[in-house]
C-alpha cells in the first residue's frame, strides 16, 4: 500500500491504482462521462483531468505513486471542463421533454453542474436517422460518442459488437485549435468525426442491452421502454436476477400501469452497471409473472387433506425457488416424510458432497473476484456464454484488463469466447473426455499430492518423436561478385564461385516426454507454457457438463483434489438460479411410488406460476433470498402484486408456517446466518465492494486422501451425430420464455460445419430420432459454433427423453417434408 493526497487529504491505495478509482472509492468527486469502472480508459471526454504533482493528467488513466499530490479542481481545469460541456451541446437536440434519458441524463447533470449557460461554438448539423438494433434503438443525433457502449461491449461483455464509424459531418474548422481551450478542441474534433456503428451488421451482438444501460445520454435505449415513462415517475425495487445463478443485482423500475389500472407494472430493469453486468434474460425477461392469480380454496383444501392423509409421497420441484421456499419444502418433508425430488439440484448436491470429501472444504473457494483478479483461468465443462454468461463476462474482463491467459475446454467451438483474446486457447475435445482434463490439471499443477496419485501421474508420461528445427553450419558454394582490372587496366565486376559457411535450419528428430492426458486432449503444451509465463493467480471454472456426466462422482473427487493440492481457486457453477441454495437446505431424494405434488413441475396435483391446479407467485412477485454462484445469500423483493396463495399458505394451513415467507430467512439452517430479511443490504459501494446480503463461510474439515479407482464410464461416441443440451443465449428456462421480449419457439441450433456434414440448411424442418422417440422442429443457424444444441427452455417439448441425464446424446437426424 502507498499513500497519496487528494485535495489535501491523505488516502491509502495500491501503487499503480488509477487516481479516478481511488477518488471514487473514497467519495471524492471527479467528473467523467466516458470512463466505466473495470474497463480500459478511452480518454474520450477528458473531463477527469486533474493536477498530479503539478502536471495535468487524466485521472482515469494516471496511476498513483507513493506521495503523489492530486488537485481535482483549479480555475483552469474548471474552464476546460465547462468548454468541453459546451462542445457536447453543439447541435444536441433540445428534446429533453420527450427524451427517455431525461431525469437521469449525465449530459444534463454535467451541463447544470458546470454552469453551461451560453454556446460559443457552432457547426452545420447533418441528418442522422434513427436506427433499430432489435431490442435496442440508436439515435445518432443524441450520441456524444463517449464510447462507453463500445468499451463495455469489448472489455466486459466480450462481444466486440460495436465500433466508431465515420460521422460524415461538415468539415471541421482547424483554426479553432488556436482559439479554443485545448482539451475542448480535442474532444470536439474527435466527436465531430465519429458515430457508433455495429460490427458485422450486429451478428456478433448477444443483445444483452448493456450498451443501453451505460449510455449517459439516451442515444441507446431499450426499444420497449421508448416513450413509455419519465424516469422520475418510476420506483426502483431492488432485487436479484431470478433467471440464472449469478443472481446479479437488478432494479425493477415500476409504476402504475395506467390511470384506470393502479396495479404496478414493470417498465424496465436497470442495474448498477459499473459493478454488475446483466445478461439478456436479466435485463429483458421481467414480465413472466402470474398476472391473473386467484385463491382457489377448494384446491388448497384438497392439497391440505392429501398431506394430512399421507397421500402425497413426493414433492417435485425445480431450483427457480427462494431459499425460504426450499426451507418450507424441508419442513413438509420432515413432517410428512415426503420425498423432495429435484434431479438437477440432486446431481449438484452429490457433486458438492463428493468434492467436499476430497477438498477438505464444504464449499468451493472461487467467486467473481477471484476470476477477475486471476492471470490464468481454465474453464471446463461449461458452454460458458450460454450456461453462465456473467462468468464469461468476468473471464473476458480478466483477459482484457488483467492481461490474463486462459484455456477454454469444450466439445463445441465458440468463436466469440475464442475471440476474447489471443491469450485464450480454445481446447476443443471429444465429448467422451472429461476426467482427462482434470487429471491433466492435477498432473501439471498439483503440488504435494498423495503418493498413490503422484506415482500414477509419474507413470502417465510417454516419449514421443518430434521434429524440431535446429541451426546447422554447412559449407555452400555461392556465386560472388568481385571487381578486377581487365586487360586495359579498367576496373570491372566479375563473378566467381566461392565456398562459404552458412547457418541453415534443419529438421531434427528428438524424443520428448509428454503427458498422456495432454496427448489425448490434443494440447499444445509449448503454447500453454508460454501462456503460463509469469502467471501467479489461477482460477478453475467447472460447469454443468461435469455435474451431469456419467463420471460426475469421479470428477467431483478430482475437482476437490485440485482445490486442495493446487493454487487454483475453484468455482463450480450452480446450473439453475438457486441450485446451490436448494442443495444446502434440502435433503433431496429419488421419486417413490405414490402421489406427487408438482411445484412448477408436473405432478398429480400441481402448484405453480402458469397452468397449474393452484396458482403460485413468480419470482418477481416474491420476497426471499437466493444463494448465488459466489456463495452469497442475496435478497430479492416483489415488484408486482399477487392475489393467489403461496407455498407458505399450505404450511400455515397445516400449522407449520410462519406469518410471512421472509420470516424463514433467519432460520434457513446451520450453514446460514441468523440475519432477518429486512436487515439484508443489496448494493455495491463506490469502490465496487459488494454489500449484497452476506457470504457463506467455508467450513474446513479433514479431507480424504485414500486411493480411488480412476476409470471413465464414458463410451466412445459418434461425434458427427451427437447433439448437446443447451439453451440459446438469453434463455434459461420456461420462465424466461414467458417474457414477451424473449418468447420464442425451440429449434435445433447448429453451426455451418454441422449443417454441411448432415446436408442440411438453415430453417430446414427436421426430425430427431432416438430410441423410438421423435421430435420435429426447425433448424436455426448459429454461426458461432460448429456443433448442434437442443434447448430446454420451451415447455411445449420434452427434450429430457433424448438425453439420459447427460448433456450429450447420439441421435438420428433427417430432413422432413413440409
Amino acid at each position: 500500500m502507498v499513500k497519496i493526497t487528494i485535495n489535501g487529504k491523505t488516502y491509502k491505495c495500491e501503487e499503480g491504482e488509477q487516481i479516478l478509482k481511488i477518488a471514487r472509492s473514497n467519495g471524492v468527486f471527479i467528473p467523467a462521462i466516458c470512463y466505466l469502472s473495470g474497463c480500459s480508459p478511452t480518454l474520450a471526454c477528458r473531463l477527469c483531468m486533474v493536477e498530479a504533482d503539478g502536471k495535468r493528467v487524466y485521472s482515469c488513466n494516471a496511476k498513483a505513486k507513493d506521495g503523489m499530490n492530486v488537485i481535482t479542481s483549479t480555475p483552469d481545469i474548471e474552464d476546460e471542463r465547462k468548454a468541453i460541456m459546451q462542445t457536447y451541446c453543439i447541435n444536441h437536440p433540445l428534446e429533453c421533454g420527450t427524451c427517455d434519458q431525461s431525469g437521469e441524463c449525465e449530459l444534463q447533470n454535467f451541463v447544470f453542474h458546470m454552469g453551461v449557460d451560453t454556446q460559443e461554438y457552432a457547426i452545420k448539423d447533418t441528418y442522422k436517422p434513427m436506427q433499430n438494433w432489435g431490442l435496442i434503438d440508436y439515435d445518432p443525433s443524441l450520441c456524444i460518442v463517449c464510447e462507453r457502449c463500445v468499451t463495455v461491449c469489448k472489455d466486459k461483455m466480450g462481444n466486440n459488437a460495436l465500433k466508431t464509424v465515420p460521422r460524415n459531418s461538415e468539415p471541421f474548422d482547424k483554426s479553432l485549435k488556436e482559439t479554443m481551450p485545448k482539451e475542448a478542441f480535442a474532444v470536439w474534433n474527435k466527436f465531430q468525426k465519429s458515430l457508433i456503428g455495429r460490427n458485422d451488421d450486429g451478428l456478433s451482438c448477444d443483445s444483452c442491452g448493456e450498451c443501453a444501460a451505460v449510455c449517459p445520454v439516451g442515444a441507446l435505449t431499450v426499444s420497449s421502454f421508448k416513450y413509455k415513462s419519465n424516469a422520475w415517475e418510476l420506483t426502483k425495487i431492488g432485487a436479484s436476477n431470478p433467471h440464472s445463478s449469478d443472481c446479479e443485482l437488478i432494479y425493477y423500475d415500476v409504476k402504475p400501469a395506467s390511470i384506470e389500472d393502479r396495479k404496478d407494472k414493470i417498465y424496465r430493469v436497470s442495474s448498477d452497471f459499473d459493478f454488475g453486468e446483466l445478461n439478456k434474460a436479466a435485463r429483458f425477461g421481467f414480465d413472466f409473472h402470474n398476472e391473473k392469480a386467484h385463491k382457489d380454496r377448494i384446491v388448497l383444501e384438497r392439497i391440505i387433506k392429501a398431506f394430512k392423509e399421507n397421500k402425497i409421497k413426493n414433492i417435485k420441484f425445480n431450483s427457480f425457488i427462494t431459499n425460504e421456499e426450499a426451507k418450507m419444502l424441508s419442513i413438509l418433508k420432515d413432517k410428512f416424510d415426503v420425498k423432495l425430488v429435484n434431479k438437477e439440484a440432486k446431481k449438484y448436491q452429490e457433486f458438492l458432497k463428493e468434492f467436499s470429501k476430497y477438498s477438505g472444504a464444504d464449499l468451493y473457494n472461487g467467486d467473481f473476484d477471484t476470476i477477475k483478479s486471476s492471470d490464468f483461468i481454465i474453464s471446463a465443462g461449461s458452454f460458458l456464454r450460454h450456461d453462465a454468461p456473467n462468468i464469461s463476462y468476468k473471464l473476458n474482463n480478466a483477459l482484457k484488463i488483467n492481461k490474463a491467459s486462459a484455456l477454454y475446454f469444450h466439445p463445441l467451438k465458440d468463436s466469440v469466447v475464442e475471440g476474447y483474446s489471443k491469450n485464450l486457447l480454445g481446447c476443443k475435445h471429444s465429448s467422451n473426455l472429461d476426467i482427462e482434463i482434470l487429471l491433466w490439471i492435477l498432473q501439471k499443477f498439483g503440488k504435494n499430492l498423495p503418493k498413490w496419485l503422484q506415482d500414477k501421474f509419474d507413470s502417465e508420461f510417454e516419449n514421443i518423436k518430434k521434429d524440431i528445427l535446429v541451426d546447422k553450419k554447412e559449407t555452400q558454394t555461392k556465386i560472388v561478385k568481385k571487381k578486377v582490372k581487365d586487360e586495359d587496366g579498367k576496373e570491372v565486376e566479375v563473378e566467381e564461385e566461392k565456398e562459404v559457411e552458412v547457418v541453415v535450419k534443419t529438421k531434427k528428430e528428438i524424443l520428448i516426454n509428454v503427458s498422456k492426458y495432454s496427448k489425448m486432449l490434443g494440447l499444445d503444451e509449448e503454447k500453454i507454457d508460454k501462456l503460463l509465463d509469469k502467471k501467479t493467480k489461477f482460477s478453475l471454472i467447472i460447469g454443468e457438463d461435469f455435474i451431469t456426466s456419467k463420471n460426475a462422482i469421479l470428477l467431483a473427487k478430482l475437482t476437490g483434489l485440485i482445490q486442495k493440492y493446487s493454487e487454483f481457486n475453484v468455482l463450480i457453477i450452480p446450473p439453475r438460479t438457486n441450485s446451490l441454495g436448494v442443495a444446502l437446505i434440502c435433503e433431496l431424494d429419488e421419486m417413490m411410488d405414490g402421489k406427487t405434488l408438482g411445484y412448477n413441475e408436473d405432478g398429480d396435483i400441481t402448484l405453480g406460476v402458469h397452468g397449474c391446479d393452484l396458482d403460485a407467485p413468480a419470482l418477481n412477485q416474491q420476497e426471499g433470498t437466493f444463494v448465488n454462484l459466489e456463495k452469497r445469500v442475496v435478497p430479492t423483493n416483489p415488484a408486482l402484486s399477487y392475489d393467489g396463495y403461496e407455498l407458505n399458505d399450505i404450511l400455515k394451513a397445516l400449522n407449520l408456517g410462519y406469518e410471512y415467507s421472509a420470516d424463514y430467512t433467519d432460520k434457513l439452517g446451520s450453514k446460514f446466518k441468523n440475519i432477518k430479511f429486512d436487515d439484508l443490504e443489496n448494493s455495491y459501494d463506490n469502490s465496487g465492494k459488494s454489500h449484497r446480503g452476506y457470504k457463506l463461510n467455508i467450513k474446513h474439515t479433514e479431507s480424504i486422501e485414500d486411493e480411488f479407482e480412476i476409470i471413465s464410464k464414458n463410451e466412445l461416441i459418434d461425434e458427427e451425430n451427437t447433439i448437446y443440451k443447451a439453451n440459446p443465449i438469453g434463455q434459461f428456462s420456461k420462465f424466461t420464455n414467458r417474457a414477451s421480449a424473449l418468447n420464442s419457439v425451440a429449434k435445433l441450433y447448429a453451426g455451418e460445419e454441422f449443417l454441411k456434414t448432415h446436408s442440411l440448411e438453415d430453417k430446414d424442418l427436421i426430425s430427431i430420432d432416438r430410441n423410438g422417440k421423435t421430435l420435429s422442429l426447425r433448424i436455426e443457424l448459429d454461426n458461432k459454433t460448429d456443433g448442434a444444441y437442443l434447448p430446454f427452455f420451451d415447455d411445449k417439448i420434452d427434450v429430457d427423453e433424448f438425453f439420459d441425464g447427460s448433456r450429450y446424446s447420439k441421435v438420428s437426424l433427417k430432413r422432413s417434408e413440409v
